[in-house]
């Protein structure tokens, strides 16, 4: 497994992060267990703010947290200098409850409610990138009876495919999301957005998918918006300020993969748009980005310990963990693929091949196939990395099982910064009408 932030072999052999022994993590806090890296997130978070807002002129960089959202990591974005993007209720109260100041929200989603919007706008959100027709008529309409202008970027569908996993692009014509660039739909919603009485257009937003490694895509997303742009200018004289390339840069997961550097892509960012204003003589528009998973991925690791173990001679191994699909669903949904490490023998030579089940009743619960790990025994301690984003937040209570605690360490401590769910917790919501009460048991 390649180590990341600040997780090292210690000398008792054990897998250390943030300073704390994953072992005593387990003994303390048990398992499952979510380990975010806190030094690891702010080095990160360092390199996005010295590489886009301070190198180059107008610039801003906005988390995208629906990788990971919490009041601690809404609170971290906001001591490092990052705004903030939002795609629903539930992630704004979060912002809000953090003190997580309101004009460096971003506000997304594609079916966003009136409830939501009008929450949005007496937060007094920063902007809201509006993704279709029927929001922008809901949100005119709001604004009017609010009696507040709104600041909005629109989303535009480019029709880019970088290469990623089919499920998460976003950017191709065929999406859910926004208006489509090259049908006409784009330049139809600029026109209302800005007959619109109480919206204020203030640029554009793009996406174009998620974990893309070759950064000529984010170029190419570049040059496309900046002439789309400079065609709106000439068509109708409004000038258009900002320009959101949405998010979707890779991370290491596995072998194989090979991100590019931060720094390798503000500069491909700050290139394509030098040359791009300057082909289309239009102004350098202030530059946003949404990174989130590129934040916390590789900052996240579960701790799980190992149960039962099943060999198939001659086919395989099962070592099964007690977690799996519940606490991380991609692999289920995107073939996703994790690195792993015997946390308390991290220092051993790999002996077996094994694959790594979960605990939840689907034969598809699998988190890693064929990987190469010492000799496993019932009560050791298996480390995934790179679970930071889209884990937690993408949990579940399948099966009923309670979701982990997320400790944040650093300096040698550790704090819980969500709660593990009890069984309690699982019924909280569960209300049993009077009548079931009073109804009598079948005989048998």
């Amino acid at each position: 497994m390649r180590l990341h932030g600040t997780q090292r072999v210690n000398e008792q052999g054990h897998l250390e992060i943030g300073g704390c022994d994953t072992i005593s993590l387990a003994q303390e806090f048990g398992t499952p267990l979510y380990i975010m890296d806190e030094a690891h997130i702010r080095e990160i978070c360092r390199r996005y703010y010295l590489s886009f807002i301070q190198g180059m002129k107008n610039a801003e960089v906005i988390y995208a947290s629906k990788a990971f959202s919490t009041l601690a990591m809404c609170r971290i974005v906001n001591q490092e200098g990052l705004g903030l993007d939002v795609v629903s209720g539930g992630e704004l109260h979060t912002a809000l409850q953090a003190e997580f100041p309101a004009e460096r929200i971003y506000f997304h989603g594609n079916n966003k409610s009136a409830v939501e919007l009008a929450m949005a706008i007496k937060a007094g959100v920063g902007r809201i990138v509006v993704d279709n027709f029927y929001e922008m008529s809901l949100l005119n309409e709001l604004a009017e009876e609010l009696h507040e202008s709104v600041n909005i970027l629109l989303r535009v569908t480019p029709g880019i495919e970088a290469h990623t996993h089919e499920y998460i692009q976003t950017g191709q014509i065929d999406s859910k999301f926004g208006f489509t660039l090259t049908n006409g739909t784009a330049d139809r919603a600029l026109d209302l957005a800005l007959s619109s009485s109480n919206l204020v257009v203030k640029g554009i937003h793009a996406h174009i998918g998620s974990q893309i490694f070759e950064l000529e895509s984010f170029s190419h997303e570049v040059q496309i918006m900046i002439q789309y742009m400079a065609d709106i200018h000439k068509r109708t004289g409004y000038l258009l300020e900002e320009l959101n390339l949405g998010g979707g840069f890779g991370i290491y997961y596995a072998s194989g993969d090979e991100p590019a550097q931060i720094e390798d892509y503000a500069k491909t960012v700050q290139n394509a748009l030098e040359n791009a204003c300057q082909s289309y003589q239009f102004p350098i528009p202030k530059i946003i980005i949404e990174p989130g998973r590129s934040i916390v991925g590789t900052a996240g690791t579960t701790l799980y310990t190992i149960g039962s173990i099943k060999e198939i001679p001659g086919i395989r191994k099962y070592v099964a963990v007690d977690g799996g699909m519940a606490d991380n669903p991609r692999p289920a949904l995107y073939q996703a693929r994790y690195e792993a490490v015997l946390a308390n023998r991290a220092g051993e030579e790999t002996a077996e091949e094994v694959s790594i089940t979960g605990k939840c009743c689907e034969s598809g619960d699998m988190l890693i196939w064929d990987i190469n790990l010492p000799k496993v025994e019932s009560g050791d301690l298996l480390a995934v990395s790179c679970t930071g984003a889209y884990n937690y937040s993408m949990s579940s209570n399948y099966n009923r099982l309670a979701r982990p605690a997320v400790v944040l360490v650093e300096g040698g401590k550790g704090d819980v910064i969500v709660k593990r769910e009890t069984y309690h917790d699982l019924l909280r919501n569960d209300v049993l009408p009077e009548r079931l009460t009073h109804l009598p048991i079948a005989s048998r």
